[in-house]
């Protein structure tokens, strides 16, 4: 089939390189242009490595954008991890429109953070959708699903890289084949069942040391390895990313203060929180490299029963 791919990073570049590799024509690649200072764009990279013709429009609203697609003359359009807002004067110029993939199973989790969140809540699964885009935000019909669990250690970089990723380039070529074919269903979303969440930023994956042990830990691993959940250790910024687990089973078992120390292993240190320990086993402290939390914290002299609110011990007189 010929069509074109609008995208970016490196889910546009393996899109692409997928329908490349069947022997589909690419006509043509849309992806949004790179701000002052950032690394390339994989997807323009790989479209330039096979000398296609790439686009970089600042917006896909304008005429320039839509007359660039009906040049083309594509039979369908793939949106493969699209950030600008693509209009319907410009997703219905192929002749078969275009698909979308999103990391949830819509009408959930709609919006810009969707793999982070299921993990955040807690939730046992996830997915990711192919469907029609329209002029709401992630609210199109339908045309693919496929269901991912959610594991009781996976992290956001497990769940999509090891998943959503992988998947989502193969489900983008079954629902091309579909929709080319005259083969799909358009499903309308259930709009009593959906739900929006924001984006999960760095005031959102700040950890309460007073919270429950599970929406502690569930934040840990929703974050890593983005945006890296995060708390102030002796006032110095710290991201948190390999934890483990430990649940209190008994009274007689509880020691200490939430947000205190109460252990310090050969690679790993405990903190207590509410309803047990959360072993905190690679951290990254601001300006720093990702170091064991046995290094950090005994490179900045903390001991068990120090709480991570305490200031730094003063040096010791020469």
């Amino acid at each position: 089939m010929r069509i074109a791919i609008i995208g970016q990073q490196a889910f546009g570049a393996s899109v692409l390189e997928a329908f490349l590799k069947r022997g589909d024509e690419i006509a043509g690649v849309f992806c949004a242009p790179e701000k002052a200072g950032a690394k390339p764009d994989p997807l323009r990279l790989a479209a330039e490595k096979e000398g296609l013709k790439v686009f970089q429009f600042p917006s896909l609203k304008g005429e320039p954008a839509k007359q660039a697609l009906k040049e083309l003359d594509v039979e369908l359009g793939v949106m493969a991890y699209v950030l600008q807002f693509a209009p319907q004067d410009f997703v219905t110029i192929p002749r078969h429109g275009m698909i979308q993939y999103h990391p949830s199973l819509l009408p959930v989790y709609r919006g810009p953070s969707s793999i982070n969140w299921p993990i955040i809540k807690g939730d046992s699964k996830t997915g990711l959708t192919i469907f029609r885009p329209n002029d709401g935000l992630d609210e199109g019909p339908v045309i693919l699903q496929k269901t991912v669990a959610i594991g009781p250690d996976d992290t956001l970089g497990s769940v999509y890289f090891n998943h959503l990723f992988p998947l989502g380039v193969e489900a983008m070529l079954e629902a091309a084949d579909l929709v080319v074919a005259g083969k799909h269903r358009e499903i309308v979303q259930d709009e009593d069942k959906a739900s929006y969440e924001g984006w999960c930023k760095d005031k959102e994956a700040q950890i309460n040391w007073h919270a429950h042990i599970d929406h502690i830990y569930n934040l840990i691993r929703g974050c890593d390895p983005a945006p890296g959940a995060w708390t102030t250790i002796g006032g110095i910024k710290v991201r948190i990313y390999e934890t483990r687990k430990h649940p209190v089973r008994r009274f007689e078992d509880v020691r200490g203060k939430p947000g205190e120390i109460s252990a310090i292993g050969e690679k790993g240190v405990s903190i207590i929180v509410q309803g047990g320990q959360v072993e905190l086993l690679k951290v990254k402290p601001e300006g720093g490299a990702k170091v064991s939390a046995a290094e950090f914290f005994t490179s900045i002299g903390f001991n068990v029963g120090n709480a991570l609110t305490d200031p730094l011990p003063l040096p010791e007189a020469a």
